[in-house]
């Protein structure tokens, strides 16, 4: 089930309507693009669901399609880039993720954690090698990606239960099995805690390797994620280590715009 709710997993009183239209509309962005998969999805009934389609068609959060399917509207688009635009992380990101992507000539993502997932929030793609499958808007699991176990480095009471959590998802959405334990997982991080780095090698995409440090603000809590990707041909072990102080360097500036200071 997929309902709408608040911080404490409660409807607040006389917003049932709207939260069941939430449910509708997160629900299509998950994937569930017919009525009977809508649903099924948020537990919503046939009749209800199919006017709540209906409104939100003609608001415009919502789009049908030739074939009765539904996508995700042009409005949603409007006010996606007007929540980037707004964002101050973005905004003092972009200038210094630009600088890096000329530089490295591969592809550049910065993220947040957002429910406990990964959400991209810029990439830039490389001028080299394949397109890479992540979105602006993708989330992904924590640590299955460089950028995510970036976001983790300072959680260490989080790095064994996150790892299971993310293996449970990852085997109901049918993805093969990676081949580190939960053990191997926290001695990777503790790592990678100890350097400011992450890395992912391949463990969510075939052929993909990254490198990744973490953002952080004024307090010195980590707030984003910055990573360098590219394929295999690209990225052998000495070109990843090259990358090491390259990656921090763009991290600390991105971080000093946000009001970090050493």
């Amino acid at each position: 089930m997929l309902p709408a709710v608040n911080a404490e997993g409660i409807v607040p009183p006389g917003t049932q309507t709207l939260a069941r239209g939430l449910a509708v509309v997160r629900a299509v962005a998950l994937g569930h693009a017919r009525l009977r998969e809508i649903t099924g999805a948020t537990g919503i009934g046939r009749s209800t669901a199919h006017r709540l389609l209906q409104f939100l068609v003609a608001a415009g959060y919502l789009r049908r399609l030739p074939d009765s399917s539904y996508a995700l509207g042009p409005a949603l688009i409007e006010l996606g880039h007007q929540a980037l635009a707004e964002n101050p992380l973005t905004a003092a990101a972009a200038p210094e993720l630009g600088r890096l992507a000329e530089r490295v000539k591969d592809t550049v993502h910065l993220a947040v954690e957002d429910r406990e997932q990964v959400l991209y929030l810029d990439k830039i793609s490389g001028t080299r090698g394949a397109e890479m499958r992540s979105r602006v808007g993708q989330r992904m699991p924590l640590t299955r990606t460089g950028i995510g176990k970036a976001l983790l480095l300072d959680s260490r009471e989080r790095w064994r239960s996150r790892f299971v959590a993310d293996r449970r998802t990852v085997a109901a959405d049918g993805e093969a099995a990676d081949v580190l334990d939960a053990d191997a997982f926290v001695d990777v991080m503790r790592v990678s805690a100890r350097r400011g780095v992450a890395f992912d090698l391949e463990e969510n995409e075939p052929g993909i390797l990254c490198v990744a440090a973490p953002v952080r603000d004024v307090s010195g809590s980590i707030v984003a994620a910055l990573s360098v990707s590219a394929t295999r041909p690209y990225m052998p072990p000495e070109r990843v280590e090259a990358l090491v102080p390259v990656v921090l360097d763009t991290a600390r500036r991105i971080s000093a715009a946000m009001g970090r200071r050493p």
